[in-house]
Formats: C-alpha cells, sequence, structure tokens
C-alpha cells in the first residue's frame, strides 16, 4: 500500500488543542509572570527597606563591657567648632556629661580634631569642663590631640587636666581673626550702584559692596583684641606655669608641631587614646560616649546648614 505525500502529510500534523486546553495554558503563563513579578518586587522592597536602616542607623559602636568594669569614657569633638552640626558643642557638652556620670567612668578622653571655630561655643564647652571637673573631682579629664587642635579647639584642650598629642600634630594658633571681602571697586567697574537703607549709623558695617570706614575697622579691631584677651586668659588658667612664653611668643596665632608643643608648655606629653587609656588612666577599656552620628549627617547635615546660614544672613537683623 502506497501512502501518498498529502496522505503523510496529515497523518502526522500535529493536531491543535482544543480552545480549554489553550486558555488553561495562557491562564498558567500569566500566573507565573505574575508570580514571578511578585518575586521581583518583594526584593526589591527588601533591599530599599535595608538601605533605609542602614541610612538611620547612627555610625560608630560602643565597646561592650559588664557593668562592673572600669572603663575609660571618650568623646570626641572634630570639625569646625559650632552650636550645631557637625562638630555642634551642644553634643559634645551632652556626652561630657554622661561620660561624667557614668559611674563606670575612671577617666574621661577628650579627643579634638578641630581647626578652631566659634569662639562663643569653645568658651561654653571649656566652661563646661571646669564645672564638671569641680562636680567629680576624682574623675580627671585628658585631651588627646589627633591631627589638629588650633585656635578654639586649643581653647577647649586648655580646660582639661593634662594635654597628649603625636609629634606630628598641629597646636596653638591662639588667635582670633575676621574675614571679608571688598566688592567695592568691582561693582564702580560695573557700573552698578550699591543701595542700603539702615536704620542706625553703623548698622551696614563692613558691607563688602561698600568701602571700609577707618572708625569702623577700628572698631572690629578692639573687638577682636578683646576676645584675644579672654582667649590669652583661659590657656594662662589652664596651663599656668606649665607655659614657656619665654622661648617663643605664644599668643601671635602661630601653630606647632606636638614635640614642638611639648617644649613650649602647649603639650604634656605625647600619646594616643590608646595608650593615655592604657597606660595613664590604667583603664584599657574604652567607651565612646559621642552621640553617634547618621551617615547623611556629614554631607547633607552639612549642606542644609549652609542653606540655613544664607537664609539667616537674608534678614534684616
Amino acid at each position: 500500500m502506497t501512502l501518498r505525500k498529502k496522505d503523510l502529510n496529515r497523518l502526522f500534523k500535529r493536531r491543535k488543542p482544543p480552545l480549554e486546553e489553550q486558555m488553561a495554558r495562557e491562564f498558567l503563563g500569566e500566573m507565573r509572570a505574575k508570580r514571578r513579578w511578585g518575586i521581583f518586587f518583594k526584593i526589591s522592597f527588601l533591599v530599599y527597606l535595608t538601605v533605609l536602616i542602614a541610612l538611620l542607623t547612627p555610625k560608630g559602636s560602643e565597646i561592650q563591657i559588664g557593668e562592673d568594669s572600669t572603663i575609660t569614657g571618650l568623646v570626641r569633638l572634630e570639625g569646625v567648632i559650632g552650636a550645631d552640626g557637625v562638630g555642634g558643642v551642644n553634643d559634645t557638652i551632652k556626652d561630657l556629661r554622661r561620660a561624667f556620670e557614668d559611674d563606670r567612668t575612671k577617666a574621661i578622653i577628650l579627643s579634638i580634631n578641630s581647626p578652631g571655630g566659634s569662639p562663643v561655643q569653645s568658651s561654653n564647652v571649656s566652661k563646661e569642663i571646669k564645672r564638671l571637673r569641680e562636680d567629680f573631682p576624682n574623675k580627671l579629664i585628658y585631651t588627646v590631640i589627633e591631627d589638629i587642635c588650633a585656635s578654639g579647639g586649643y581653647f577647649v584642650a586648655s580646660a582639661t587636666d593634662q594635654i597628649f598629642a603625636n609629634e606630628s600634630s598641629l597646636v596653638g594658633s591662639i588667635g582670633v581673626r575676621f574675614d571679608s571681602f571688598g566688592f567695592d571697586r568691582s561693582l564702580d567697574r560695573l557700573g552698578i550702584e550699591r543701595r542700603l537703607i539702615t536704620a542706625g549709623a553703623h548698622k551696614g558695617m563692613l558691607d563688602p559692596f561698600l568701602p571700609i570706614k577707618k572708625d569702623e575697622l577700628k572698631h572690629i579691631e578692639t573687638l577682636l583684641a578683646e576676645i584675644h584677651r579672654q582667649f590669652i586668659n583661659a590657656v594662662k588658667a589652664g596651663r599656668g606655669d606649665k607655659l614657656k612664653p619665654a622661648l617663643e611668643d605664644l599668643f601671635t596665632g602661630k601653630i606647632w608641631t606636638g614635640k614642638r608643643g611639648i617644649e613650649l608648655g602647649l603639650v604634656d606629653e605625647l600619646g594616643s587614646i590608646e595608650h593615655v587609656a592604657k597606660y595613664v588612666v590604667k583603664a584599657e577599656k574604652i567607651v565612646d560616649f559621642t552621640r553617634q552620628k547618621y551617615p547623611w549627617e556629614d554631607s547633607l547635615g552639612l549642606h542644609l546648614k549652609s542653606v540655613l546660614y544664607s537664609l539667616q544672613n537674608l534678614s534684616i537683623w
């Protein structure tokens, strides 16, 4: 029996599935796709949640030790000294209080890495340290200088019992500065007129778009000299006979290394945080009482601070 080609094609031709079977297959395919997308969105949500928790989790950690252990308390003062933000003394003062009030604390190390900042806020920290030393006479506080401890940073350091530094640390800069710019001649060249209306003869003092007046300049110099005297008196009161002004004038704003600072009486000894805790305090276990910062504070916090400062300058007060 001979089969024709047409018969063979009809014999082996795949039978088309019924409509119900096609609908079932399409439904199963849609369910699989929906399940895959569901898994994808769940994983994406978990990743997002993990990142969010990481951003909202403060940086830094405490060394966990037993309640009965004797510890060395650590407080860090970093960055430009101001009321809030990075280097904000409001948090530093709270951290110092917690460190002193903790019954486990044998002594406190104040780690300073600051080029200075506000003289008012530096003075506030200095006064708080002196008050805490009076309230807790059995607990000493030591300053350990990291990279730099200058100007307002040294104002704070001089209030502690002893100052330690690395031989390459920078220390000093006991002086006061005021920064500004003068754009008055630039406005003249551009043909721009500066219009400033004030109530008060000196309300526009040191306006960068107006020529500086001699009497106003003299007034600012008098203010700076007064603040400088306060700074000098605070350093002398804190360091006492340790200072050696005969070797070099210490109050001109100069800065020295930690090694030279020992010779001038600005620094007591060379040493790190671990060295002071182990060999000076004799409590090797360290607990960091510094308020733990959120990861976004360093970048976003500084940006917001600059924006708020710019808005503040728009005020007529």
